[in-house]
């Protein structure tokens, strides 16, 4: 019931409608999103007595609650109190610079939307390290970043999306971070949006609860740069993948930048939606590969500048040789030699480096040998041994033949002439052929990547 049907409302009553709004919304947005992002908010309990002002500590809280809950506010406290003409969500102390939204009871047809100020643009939460000058560029990734850099650039738009895919720890979110401190550098005033995809399921989910989808669709819909990291975790989420497909839709119709990334290629995205793979498929489709020994002594090189700190030539050659796959992981143990050095007074050599990281070394140097890899291979696609080093090039055994060679490629420290003599005497020329073979279907075919992928977690594990 309303507190007061012919009166104004007075500060007591704007005061218990408050703490009725406060209990509906804990109840519909669920505790943790209430206590993240809406327990904050305060009543300011000064000014008109048919506006409701409601302040939060800062800028960023404040353009959430406004993209999320503006609308759902103003019609709670029009439940409770008829008098209210507006409900405003300010910055709290400073009203000067507060950009105030007000939905008044005029219909929403005839509201203009508030365009907010260039200062008050939700900023992306961005890791300031992860700039495209910093960035190590060589083969394995070189296209990936040319494209992130085009795509950053300020003008009509050359493509979009870029769908970036790489395994763990290998750069993708850095180059998307790169191009949202780019673009945002180029063009100031640019609404730029940056998720997990992971986030991305819990926003919609909260707007569903609180019956607010309208203002998240409008906050995603009006960036000019959309930023979505890993995709794959939406896989099998069909609510949340209607939602995504219908955002990608209406960022690419109006002609703005989006980027999204994954563990791996489109095609081979398990348990996403077709309709969302052939949008991915319309942009520009950039790999990024297991960086190279150069690169990883190159990533080192810099990260010891980075410290200022002093480490023999011989240990960066150590862990850039025996930790292979992920850049981050390499940059955790030389961080991790440098502290603990710095924390026991001890000289950092070959052997402190060796004996700090036995854990790490143990697990990034499983020796896997090709006579393993080609007993596997042979099992996995129900051929025996044998046939993978005959002169038999039935596709049924060609293939198979092929992924064995790239695995041996990929997972051993044997030389092309080495593996090719391992598989009936081929030339070194046939085993580059199959590792670029298997690479390439990689990208396109599903079946060849899941297998890849399995032999790979069974070799490695």
């Amino acid at each position: 019931m309303p507190l007061s049907h012919d009166r104004i409302a007075d500060d007591s009553d704007k005061a218990r409608a408050w703490a009725r709004v406060r209990a509906n919304l804990r109840e519909s947005a669920g505790v943790r999103l209430f206590d993240q992002w809406l327990k904050p908010m305060q009543l300011d309990e000064a000014g008109d007595a048919d506006r409701v002002r409601l302040t939060l500590p800062s800028a960023f809280a404040t353009n959430w609650v406004r993209s999320h809950y503006a609308e759902r506010l103003f019609h709670e406290f029009r439940a409770i109190l008829p008098h209210v003409r507006s409900v405003e969500v300010e910055t709290a102390p400073t009203r000067a610079t507060a950009a105030v939204i007000a939905l008044s009871a005029v219909p929403a047809a005839a509201v203009a939307p508030i365009a907010p100020a260039a200062d008050e643009l939700e900023r992306p939460a961005l890791e300031p390290r992860y700039t495209f000058d910093r960035f190590v560029v060589d083969g394995s990734n070189k296209v990936a970043f040319n494209a992130a850099r085009a795509l950053a650039e300020p003008g009509p738009v050359r493509f979009s999306p870029l769908f970036l895919h790489s395994g763990t720890g290998q750069g993708k979110t850095h180059l998307m971070h790169a191009i949202g401190h780019a673009f945002m550098a180029a063009e100031p005033g640019a609404r730029v949006i940056a998720m997990s995809a992971e986030r991305f399921m819990y926003d919609f989910v909260a707007a569903l609860r609180a019956r607010d989808t309208f203002a998240f669709k409008t906050r995603l819909r009006s960036a000019d740069l959309l930023l979505i990291d890993d995709l794959q975790f939406i896989a099998g989420k069909d609510a949340t993948q209607e939602e995504f497909f219908h955002t990608v839709n209406e960022i690419m119709s109006a002609g703005k930048r989006l980027v999204i990334s994954a563990d791996r290629c489109p095609q081979a995205l398990d348990g996403i939606e077709q309709r969302i793979v052939g949008r991915m498929a319309v942009g520009l489709v950039a790999d990024i590969k297991a960086p190279s020994l150069e690169l990883r002594r190159t990533v080192l090189e810099r990260k010891v500048a980075d410290l200022d700190a002093k480490v023999p030539a011989e240990v960066l050659d150590m862990l850039a040789g025996r930790i292979t796959g992920n850049i981050r992981e390499l940059e955790g143990a030389l961080n991790r030699v440098i502290a603990y050095a710095q924390l026991t007074g001890e000289t950092l050599d070959l052997d402190f480096a060796v004996t700090t990281l036995g854990d790490v070394l143990r697990g990034s140097q499983r020796h896997v040998t090709i006579d393993e890899i080609q007993k596997l291979v042979s099992t996995h696609f129900d051929l025996k041994p044998v046939d993978l080093v005959s002169a038999r090039r039935a596709r049924a055994v060609a293939r198979p033949r092929q992924i064995a060679m790239y695995l041996s490629k990929r997972l051993t420290t044997r030389s092309l002439p080495e593996i090719g003599r391992k598989f009936g005497g081929r030339d070194h020329s046939t085993v580059i052929h199959a590792v670029r073979r298997i690479e390439e279907l990689r990208d396109t075919d599903r079946d060849v990547d899941g297998a890849v992928r399995a032999l790979m977690r069974e070799l490695e594990g």
